[in-house]
């Protein structure tokens, strides 16, 4: 591949050379290059790009060899994230208990919790941007309103993808998308504004309100009715040992039609069964989750 004389070949090359990696990765790769390859051409402005390129190769490296750097890097750090793999041939019942051991299960279960408050506080956020854009629209300020908001959607979209990769485990950016300080500064803010990636994290911070809802709704209604019945057993024996009154058992119009010694162990059963199928929904909401916020927060490609 022939040498870039241009900061902009010297991005398409390695782009092209991560060509099928994550777009997450190349995301990254991409800004830490070009806030590299400019930074060198601040600091020697009488120096040819051409020039300049040609040295900085030497020392940062040719963009075949950056992309696989980056590429190794990244299958060591999967490597060392990955959970543990559960046997082909584990049985039926072995795969559905060995959801316990998995890290990411309960991490996925926090998710679903916090979610509650991300989406309230998305959702706000959007809507009152969006309309704080729109009405100022016809003053002054209304030009630099919508600037300053669509940029701190960025900011969170950043913050996001943090925490999907931290408890879901999904490959999010690090790094923003970089911005040329040598364009225009109102062909940067077109670029953002025309951006489809503004405008489906948008779409995203948007939907987060409805999953979160959901997802918050199942984890408590999940966790709280297993533990529930885990415990049952504890009321029993409380019961009949006189610590509170009342029947414990199921009683119809005032029947008692299954007694406590009854009720007990299939309440257990039950509620560790329930358990189990709570970290199992929640680690399938987080896998959804994770692609959702890979199809909207990340770009395919650039």
């Amino acid at each position: 591949m022939n040498t870039p004389a241009t900061i902009r070949e010297y991005l398409a090359q390695l782009r092209a050379a991560l060509a099928g990696a994550d777009p997450a990765l190349v995301q990254d790769a991409l800004y830490d290059a070009e806030d590299h390859l400019r930074s060198e051409m601040a600091d020697h402005p009488d120096t040819p790009e051409a020039e300049l390129l040609a040295r900085i190769v030497n020392s940062y490296g040719a963009p075949a060899e950056v992309a696989a750097i980056y590429v190794d890097q990244e299958r060591v750090v999967e490597q060392a994230l990955r959970p543990p793999q559960v046997p082909a041939r584990r049985s039926a019942l072995g795969r559905f208990f060995g959801v316990a051991a998995d890290p990411r299960s309960y991490a996925a279960l926090f998710y679903m919790l916090l979610s509650l408050a991300t989406g309230v506080f998305y959702f706000t956020w959007v809507v009152a941007g969006l309309s704080l854009s729109l009405g100022l629209s016809i003053l002054i300020i209304g030009i630099v309103v919508p600037v300053v908001f669509f940029g701190s959607v960025r900011v969170l979209a950043l913050v996001e993808g943090r925490i999907v990769e931290v408890l879901l485990g999904e490959r999010m950016p690090r790094r923003p998308v970089y911005a040329d300080r040598e364009r225009p500064l109102l062909k940067r803010i077109g670029a953002m504004f025309t951006d489809p990636r503004t405008w489906s994290t948008l779409l995203y911070m948007l939907l987060m309100l409805p999953l979160g809802i959901a997802y918050f709704t199942i984890a408590v209604v999940g966790i709280a009715l297993s533990l529930g019945l885990v415990f049952a057993p504890v009321a029993v024996l409380l019961s009949q040992y006189g610590a509170f009154d009342g029947n414990v058992g199921i009683q119809i119009d005032g029947e008692m039609i299954a007694p406590p010694l009854m009720v007990a162990p299939a309440a257990l059963i039950a509620g560790v069964i329930l358990l189990f199928a709570t970290l199992h929904v929640a680690r399938g909401v987080g896998r959804l989750q994770g692609a959702l916020a890979k199809h909207l927060l990340v770009p395919s490609s650039r």
